[in-house]
């Protein structure tokens, strides 16, 4: 039984739908393919506890332990009062050793936790999870993975997604790695058929900035290394993985967040105009259902860290019961499939 340590601690709406999503997870894990887990809620019992005592999934999963005389609680609440807010400096979990972020990060290091989620302190997280996970041989700076939705039935991944502003060649040459390793073992694409980008201004070798034309001459001898691709690329299934520093793809992920919202309220205002359109909306009414979820962050879940030795999950601050949920579901498919050891293992052989 895989045990997820997520912190509870610091997301925009509180305890409450983190500790629903995390106990939906613990129940469902089955029916999404995952295997079953236990969920290290940490955090501030008198937060926690009333949501786990009003829950109808915190009692069923307690039946579920009774029944198959489970010796291990499915569920246990790692008290803590201090939490890092977001007006605060990522700095000050390093500091703060009685904070959520920090303990549920030392639950994994010490091995009573085998992966991390948290949707609080993204800061925190990122340094917390490279300087005491540690990072894996080879990895420079770990990189933020985000998935994006196209227009297929996979997603894309794009990273640097916001961890490093500034990066060299290199960097974006071990981001084509972990990415290329985390869409084979996590995400179960084909090998032979997996497509790593760098982001530019075109597609020819010679567009772009200083930055990603040294890169690109590195990529070259790779042959997962598809070229230079531009950001309509990223949703359209030509390319299964992008590059870019944590400053672009920063930018792309909140550009694309804005844009689904915008297109979305859009459609409203438009649909609601008219009579006829109302009927059109009532007909559309699954098509619109299914766009909503695909484009929809919390289906995602969260962005794993790549590049550290064991597995962490950054989830957005407004995660809802959904998104954490599908964040676990992340974390545990990554234990699974082992990703942290095979990137690794590609490190390795590329030293070697």
């Amino acid at each position: 039984m895989w045990k997820i340590a997520v912190d509870v601690m610091g997301a925009d709406h509180g305890v409450a739908p983190i500790v629903e999503g995390a106990l939906q997870a613990a129940k469902s894990h089955k029916s999404h393919g995952c295997p079953a887990c236990k969920i290290l809620l940490v955090g501030d019992e008198r937060q926690i506890v009333p949501v786990l005592d009003q829950s109808p999934i915190a009692r069923e999963l307690q039946h579920i332990q009774s029944s198959q005389n489970l010796q291990e609680s499915i569920i246990e609440v790692v008290h803590c009062s201090d939490y890092i807010r977001m007006e605060e400096s990522a700095t000050d979990a390093l500091k703060r050793k009685e904070s959520s972020i920090y303990i549920a990060t030392e639950l994994v290091r010490e091995g009573r936790a085998d992966a991390l989620v948290s949707p609080g302190h993204s800061g925190s997280t990122m340094s917390l999870a490279t300087l005491r996970l540690g990072r894996i041989a080879g990895v420079s700076r770990p990189a933020i993975c985000t998935l994006m939705p196209t227009i297929t039935d996979k997603p894309s991944m794009i990273l640097d997604a916001g961890a490093n502003t500034d990066c060299k060649p290199e960097y974006l040459v071990e981001f084509a790695i972990m990415g290329y390793e985390y869409a084979r073992s996590v995400m179960g694409y084909d090998d032979n058929a997996i497509r790593v980008g760098l982001l530019a201004n075109g597609e020819e070798e010679s567009k772009g900035n200083e930055l990603t034309k040294a890169a690109f001459a590195l990529l070259k001898g790779y042959p997962f290394f598809k070229g230079n691709v531009e950001g309509n690329d990223i949703f359209n299934g030509s390319v299964d993985v992008i590059v870019c520093d944590g400053f672009s793809g920063n930018l792309v992920l909140k550009a694309s967040e804005g844009v689904a919202s915008s297109i979305s309220q859009i459609l409203k205002q438009e649909i609601k105009t008219s009579p006829l359109r109302l009927l059109g909306g009532l007909l559309l009414k699954g098509a619109f259902a299914n766009l909503k979820k695909k484009v929809d962050y919390a289906e995602y879940g969260g962005a794993p860290l790549l590049g550290v030795k064991q597995v962490a999950i950054i989830s957005h601050g407004k995660s809802n019961a959904r998104a954490i949920e599908n964040a676990v579901y992340q974390a545990l498919r990554a234990c699974e499939a082992k990703v942290c050891e095979r990137i690794a293992q590609a490190f390795a052989s590329t030293k070697g």
